[in-house]
């Protein structure tokens, strides 16, 4: 790891790209202070800005490793970049959930029931199957695959609880999250299963 702090950023993506973990480690380490700053006081929410934080070295891992990762500028550009644009999608989908008003029990009865009549029976039945493979394809994942996936999507939790949970490192936590997405896109693919409607 000494060795690899001397090396700038690109070589660190390089050798990271070629399957050395510790390469990332040192990317991480040189890095994390400023983005979580960054995202910090842009959201000044604690938990918000760990989970987007979380979710921008996801996204820089899963980018790197299926060789997409351009070096068209600096690395800390690039990753502050991914920050932002999260950050972005994070306020877009908080204003559309905040559009429709639901201070009654009436008011999301309605949209509830608008929602069901919009959807035709052939919808309703794809959208079932979807869920249905979804469902397959995550119970044929390995276990510390599908229970890292299952906490971050369906209990909601951060990636720094779930390696409190699970007993490993974030890292470990994140790279786990990372096969699951990539097994699941594998099995599908070998299933020919569509995920989209």
């Amino acid at each position: 790891m000494q060795n690899l702090n001397k090396l700038a950023d690109d070589k660190l993506v390089a050798a990271y790209a070629q399957g050395n973990n510790e390469a990332f480690d040192a990317l991480l380490n040189r890095h994390k202070d400023r983005v979580y700053s960054y995202i910090f006081h842009i959201v000044k929410n604690r938990d918000l800005a760990e989970d987007i934080f979380q979710e921008t070295f996801v996204k820089a891992i899963t980018t790197i490793r299926q060789g997409r990762y351009t070096d068209s500028g600096k690395f800390s550009s690039w990753i502050s970049r991914i920050a932002h644009n999260l950050i972005i999608d994070y306020y877009r989908q908080e204003k559309a959930e905040n559009t429709v008003s639901t201070d009654n029990d009436d008011a999301t009865d309605i949209l509830n029931r608008r929602d069901l009549a919009d959807e035709n029976v052939e919808d309703h039945l794809v959208k079932r199957q979807i869920m249905g493979d979804v469902r397959r394809i995550i119970r044929a994942l390995p276990k510390s695959q599908r229970e890292v996936l299952v906490m971050r999507y369906y209990r909601n939790m951060s990636f720094k609880e779930i390696a409190a949970a699970t007993g490993v490192s974030i890292n470990t936590a994140l790279g786990r999250m990372r096969y699951a997405i990539l097994n699941m896109r594998r099995i599908a693919k070998e299933n020919n299963i569509v995920l989209t409607l």
